[in-house]
């Protein structure tokens, strides 16, 4: 029975390599933070990078105030802001945090907005992509199906570093992003095969029928698994490989606010590190 379920299971992320693969064109970029080492001592160091590319890979931006609205650092008892302490020049680099508490510790990243205008092909096709075609058939029932979207961007990453091999409960602390993925489950106890459940909110509310992708760079190839939200904006996902993965989520809403925008699009991501066994 375990050689049958391996090989399904197998067979399962080959077809997804394979869907990746072919999506490529209506890909959008995600956008990630990545710390540098992912677990530290106690009063260790650790760089955080902030990056953006396709299929997990991707470049190092700038991490400085030309980027970030928002920076905070959790912990036990604690939320820091470290806006202040970001770099205001534009340079490619790091941020290096010392983290003396051991311990969950989580840093939450809201961008600054962005905009972009896509050609009606491409922005379908991102759409559909994404999961969102119910924005494509807004669109078609405007009467403005063939015409360019001009859209407005936000990114609200996340990311979780273990310090000292001890964990704790602020993996499920809420930051209040307006966009968060929360998981319910420990991913830095848990092992490969756990099913783990997760929360997404939108202003601070369960979303429902929403499309998370789970990213995981194997042997130079790029492992994507898929899942919904279900009415209460819970997903589950069982992850086959211990090290480094990305969870991201994509939601698009009308504009408002703005006469040079037709739609806002929210962007979350989690990432952290699987282990190969589960924590006792």
């Amino acid at each position: 029975m375990t050689s049958i379920l391996h090989r399904l299971r197998h067979a399962s992320i080959l077809l997804l390599g394979l869907c990746c693969a072919l999506a490529g064109p209506a890909s959008a970029h995600e956008f990630w933070m990545m710390p540098q080492p992912f677990s530290v001592a106690p009063n260790g160091v650790t760089h955080l990078s902030l990056n953006v590319g396709e299929y997990f890979n991707g470049d190092v931006i700038a991490f400085s105030t030309q980027y970030v609205a928002a920076f905070h650092h959790y912990g036990l008892g604690f939320d820091h802001d470290l806006l202040g302490h970001v770099a205001t020049t534009p340079t490619v680099g790091e941020f290096k945090v010392r983290l003396e508490k051991p311990g969950t510790h989580m840093f939450s990243y809201d961008s600054h907005p962005n905009r972009i205008t896509l050609e009606a092909g491409k922005f379908h096709a991102y759409l559909h992509d994404e999961g969102m075609d119910e924005i494509v058939k807004q669109r078609e029932a405007a009467n403005i199906g063939s015409t360019p979207a001009r859209e407005r961007y936000r990114r609200y990453v996340k990311t979780l570093v273990e310090v000292g091999g001890k964990s704790d409960a602020t993996f499920a602390v809420h930051t209040g992003q307006r966009f968060e993925i929360v998981p319910i489950d420990n991913p830095l106890t848990a092992g490969v095969g756990d099913t783990l459940h997760f929360t997404l909110l939108f202003e601070q509310k369960p979303l429902a029928n929403a499309l998370v992708k789970a990213w995981y760079l194997h042997d130079d190839q790029t492992v994507m698994i898929r899942a919904r939200t279900d009415a209460a904006g819970k997903f589950a996902t069982n992850l086959p490989y211990a090290g480094t993965w990305m969870l991201s989520v994509v939601h698009m809403i009308p504009t408002t606010d703005s006469t040079e925008d037709d739609w806002d699009s929210l962007w979350g991501n989690l990432t952290f590190s699987l282990k190969q066994k589960r924590v006792r």
